[in-house]
């Protein structure tokens, strides 16, 4: 069954518009997580709480994180936050098929019970969509948890692909109609769906597309990526891609497909709605006098971090927040213009060999603030020296479109007099 589409990008347009085995993974208990006096003091919350979701995305985004409830490792899975770009799709696992086919030697159909019979691996990985933080009320799209699977690779190898230089296109069972504009010379033949001429004189092209990402034979390789069918040591819930997603490391989001049902190899770039376009960054850019643009498909995630609340214990605050998108080496917090001061970062948590893809949280001893209203921000290093750049760097103001905003993020308090 299929849930009602929802067009992310007309919704999302039209909300500016408006608002110009768990056990033993539980690593989420306070004294583990949260060293020190954190899990003991009182949350001031922040000043400057995001505004409502709009009513248009409600059935797009849903479930954020609230940083200042953030008290565990691991975000619980009936609070981890939700995009949905064609609804949600109930599989039945009893019927459930897996294909990987196209330019392989052994094409393979599995159920669910072969899928869950492969070597099982799990990986601890922040997900955070590539629009978090790119509209005032997208705050939050991000949690993390621990992923169980079977490793891709291992079904590719199984398959056995035909060249090196192939892509891997993953589909969802999720779909929808969509509308291409504007496509003048367009036949009728060799699809479903139905063309008309638009007041341009050109074509509107509606078709049935359904959700599907790609990547490189090579980079689908890597070992860390999941045929996945648990959660924080549960099934996969119906929202979260049941029976069967794909969990990308280092990817952000959209690039995790739900519901996955076929693995396909192919030659050639795969150019869908949410490759080619949408999930596409818009740059300006100047060379010379002149202004050119620069369309880039969103992939892989960036190092980004963001204070989550302040605590007040007896007579002295702390800033408590996390980091993601790298190995973290370092972070600063700089309150209002002051000077950057080093925060201390806690000890890596979880699964041995997914720091890499999992939030490093950190504090900051503040001590004593005067009374009102402050600002905090934090900036990110990683091991190789990056750091998370400032929102009038290059990378972050030539953006004309929402996605990948990994830019400084700061937060206000106020604080109460004694």
């Amino acid at each position: 069954m299929e849930a009602t589409h929802v067009d992310r990008r007309t919704v999302l347009k039209g909300a500016a518009a408006a608002t110009s085995g768990l056990a033993v993974v539980q690593v989420a208990g306070p004294p583990a997580a949260f060293a020190g006096h954190v899990e003991h003091g009182e949350v001031i919350p922040w000043s400057d709480q995001p505004p409502p979701i709009p009513e248009p995305v409600q059935g797009v985004f849903a479930h954020p994180l609230h940083w200042e409830s953030l008290d565990s490792f691991y975000v619980p899975n009936d609070e981890f936050f939700t995009v949905k770009h064609y609804g949600d799709v109930h599989l039945s696992g009893s019927t459930y098929r897996l294909s990987v086919d196209g330019l392989v030697a052994h094409p393979q159909s599995l159920s669910l019970p072969d899928v869950r019979g492969l070597p099982r691996r799990a990986v601890d990985f922040t997900l955070e969509c590539s629009g978090d933080n790119g509209f005032p009320f997208v705050v939050g799209a991000i949690g993390n948890a621990r992923w169980g699977g079977t490793p891709l690779h291992s079904l590719l190898r199984q398959a056995r692909p035909l060249a090196d230089d192939l892509e891997v296109v993953f589909w969802g069972a999720d779909k929808g109609q969509v509308t291409i504009r504007d496509n003048p010379g367009v036949t009728s033949g060799g699809f479903t769906g139905t063309v008309e001429p638009d007041s341009t004189g050109g074509l509107d092209l509606t078709i049935t597309e359904h959700f599907a990402r790609s990547m490189s034979l090579r980079e689908a390789m890597a070992d860390e990526n999941l045929v996945c069918y648990e959660m924080n040591g549960k099934p996969l819930p119906v929202e979260h891609g049941f029976p069967v997603r794909l969990i990308a490391p280092g990817w952000y989001g959209v690039a995790n497909v739900k519901w996955l049902n076929r693995i396909e190899l192919r030659r050639g770039r795969y150019a869908g709605r949410f490759m080619a376009r949408e999930y596409v960054t818009f740059r300006e850019e100047k060379h010379g006098d002149e202004t050119i643009w620069t369309f880039t498909t969103v992939g892989r995630f960036r190092l980004k971090s963001a204070p989550a609340k302040v605590i007040r214990y007896r007579d002295r605050y702390s800033v408590f927040g996390a980091a993601w998108g790298a190995r973290i080496s370092r972070v600063d917090v700089r309150i209002d213009e002051g000077p950057w001061r080093r925060a201390r970062l806690q000890r890596r948590l979880g699964r041995a060999g997914s720091s890499g893809f999992a939030w490093r949280f950190w504090t900051f001893d503040w001590g004593h603030p005067t009374p009102g209203e402050h600002s905090v921000t934090s900036r990110a290093f990683d091991e190789h020296g990056n750091v998370q750049p400032r929102p009038e760097d290059e990378i972050i103001a030539n953006r004309r479109t929402f996605w990948e905003n990994n830019g400084q993020i700061t937060r206000h308090v106020v604080i109460p007099a004694h």
